[in-house]
Parts: C-alpha cells; sequence; structure tokens
C-alpha cells in the first residue's frame, strides 16, 4: 500500500494569535506528534475529523484536546463557530503567547478555515485571509469552503473598542 504524502505543520501567525494547522496523526505517529505540539509551544489541539489517536496520550502531556467534528469538505456548524471564537477570545487572553492547534485528515480543509474565521473575525477581508493562509498551506480550502469563508459575515467577535471607542483592533494584541 503506498503511503500517502502530507503537508508538514505551518504555523500561522496574526496579531499575537498563533495555530499550528497539521494532518492528524495515528497511534503509531503520536509521539512525534506530540513533540511538534511542544515546540510551539501548543496548549490546546482542536480535533476537526474523525478520531485516529488516543487523545488520553496528549492530555497527559498538558495538552488540551477539542473534538469538534464536522463534514470533510464542509463549513464548520454555527455552533462549532462560536465554540472556535470563544476558545480564541479565552486562550489568547489568558495565555499570552500560546499556539492552538487544529488539524483534520489532511490539514487542507476544515483545519485552516477554522484559522480563517479567526482572521476574518479580527479583521482581514475574506480574500487576503484565504490567502495569508495559503502562502504557507499550499491546496487548502476547495471550492465549497472558499464560497463559505466569502458569504461569512464577521460579528468582530474577536476585536474590541479601544479608549477611543474606535473598533480596530484585535482583542488578543
Amino acid at each position: 500500500m503506498a503511503r500517502m504524502n502530507k503537508p508538514a505543520p505551518v504555523e500561522i501567525t496574526y496579531k499575537h494569535m498563533r495555530f499550528l494547522i497539521t494532518h492528524n496523526p495515528t497511534n503509531a505517529t503520536l509521539n512525534k506528534f506530540i513533540e511538534e505540539l511542544k515546540t510551539y509551544r501548543v496548549t490546546t489541539v482542536v480535533r476537526v475529523c474523525e478520531v485516529t489517536y488516543d487523545a488520553n496520550l496528549v492530555v497527559k502531556e498538558g495538552i488540551q484536546v477539542l473534538d469538534w467534528t464536522f463534514d470533510d469538505g464542509a463549513p464548520p456548524s454555527n455552533q462549532i463557530v462560536d465554540d472556535w471564537l470563544n476558545l480564541l477570545r479565552f486562550k489568547f487572553r489568558e495565555e499570552p503567547g500560546c499556539c492552538i492547534a487544529v488539524h483534520c485528515v489532511s490539514g487542507l480543509g476544515r483545519a485552516p478555515v477554522l484559522a480563517a474565521l479567526a482572521l476574518i473575525e479580527c479583521g482581514m477581508k475574506y480574500e487576503d485571509a484565504v490567502q495569508f493562509i495559503r502562502q504557507k498551506r499550499r491546496g487548502a480550502f476547495n471550492s465549497k469552503q472558499l464560497f463559505y469563508l466569502e458569504k461569512y459575515r464577521p460579528k468582530m467577535r474577536l476585536r474590541f473598542k479601544d479608549s477611543n471607542g474606535h473598533r480596530n483592533n484585535c482583542c488578543i494584541q
């Protein structure tokens, strides 16, 4: 059986937000995955695909694992988007410098969509968010996901008003 060549993990950094987009490990590759998480100072892993490894081994290393599965090639549910943005708001305020890992099967669809939503919520245009991620993660997003991101209307959930009442900064600066 031919071994599928999966892309290497990539770090996406924007305004003090740090994400690690990666493919899913298996129990056989879990030790290497955990070492990568430690290298990037990951505090939370968001798994958006079916389970392929024992999360308890990651949790034992002090890294939280959240299962927010949604269908391959599809956009996330409103509940997953709300949970994702609430997680980011909390983590990046309470743990400056931390990194949140997000993975799907290949790290080209579902995981980049969540990262793009964060960038859009911080004020980036969807086209710029897509290009920003694709510069590091070639092949990210399918046409259905691009249409979802184009139609997504941010609620500025990762932004705040500064002392002058201007809403132009990302909440996690």
